[in-house]
């Protein structure tokens, strides 16, 4: 019995460093060796190594001796929060409605632990598409969307998750310290959106607001991604905002 019940533990165990690993994939990280993979989530080299080989095995990962990627497989553990959650298929309408208004890809995202997760998206028809792809993720401090959602949540919970943010810079114009991030996400709180010019990506500006239901809780926040060649930040906060206001309210409304 007792030997029983330890195999069990060790194999939730195993069933946990392997999820920790799968997080870790994302568009900013697309591959990983196993001294990557062991020293980002903390455990043994040898446990990391089971872990990866047992993900190739399965078919979710590729492995061409040096790094480990991801398959198309690996789009299915995240299919049941698709058909699960009411969020993402009642977003896509309102998606599309943004898009079709501004020209532009439209984008959902929630919060998802520490970081942002992109749950629905409609895309344009441009040759350049810009913004997260579903299932994507990305750190909450150094984008529009981030910090829209970070405003949501309580003072507290807002300090506590600053004082453990390590932001790192994309480019020359992030914002890397916690006094200028903190100042950021209080104005994106005042104003009900938040708008960056190339902290993310030279050449890219983003918008976001927040998805709140009829009680005013934040579910989530609706963003675009455009080209400073296209729409200057003064374009989309009197152009697209009003837009993106209209349809995160008119999703809001069926929450």
């Amino acid at each position: 019995m007792v030997d029983d019940v330890a195999a069990r533990v060790e194999s939730m165990g195993g069933l946990a460093k392997g999820l920790r690993i799968i997080e870790l994939f994302g568009s900013d990280r697309p591959r990983l060796t196993l001294s990557e993979a062991a020293e980002a989530t903390g455990i043994t080299p040898a446990s990391a190594r089971r872990c990866l080989l047992t993900l190739e095995a399965l078919g979710y990962l590729t492995h061409d001796g040096k790094f480990f990627r991801p398959t198309p497989r690996l789009a299915r553990l995240g299919a049941p929060y698709d058909s699960a959650s009411p969020l993402p298929m009642l977003a896509q309408p309102f998606l599309e409605a943004v898009r079709d208004d501004t020209g532009e890809s439209a984008s959902l995202a929630v919060l998802d632990g520490d970081d942002m997760l992109f749950v629905a998206r409609a895309e344009s028809a441009r040759i350049v598409s810009l913004g997260g792809r579903v299932g994507g993720r990305l750190p909450t401090t150094g984008s529009a969307t981030g910090r829209v959602l970070l405003a949501s949540l309580p003072d507290d919970e807002l300090e506590r998750r600053l004082v453990l943010a390590h932001p790192a810079a994309s480019t020359e114009h992030t914002l890397v310290t916690i006094d200028d991030i903190r100042r950021r996400v209080l104005q994106a709180r005042a104003e009900d959106a938040a708008i960056t010019s190339e902290e993310l990506e030279i050449g890219v500006n983003t918008m976001a607001v927040p998805v709140r239901d009829s009680r005013g809780r934040v579910h989530a926040a609706m963003s675009l991604a455009v080209l400073v060649s296209r729409a200057s930040v003064e374009t989309m906060r009197d152009t697209f905002l009003p837009i993106l206001r209209r349809e995160s309210a008119r999703l809001g409304e069926m929450l």
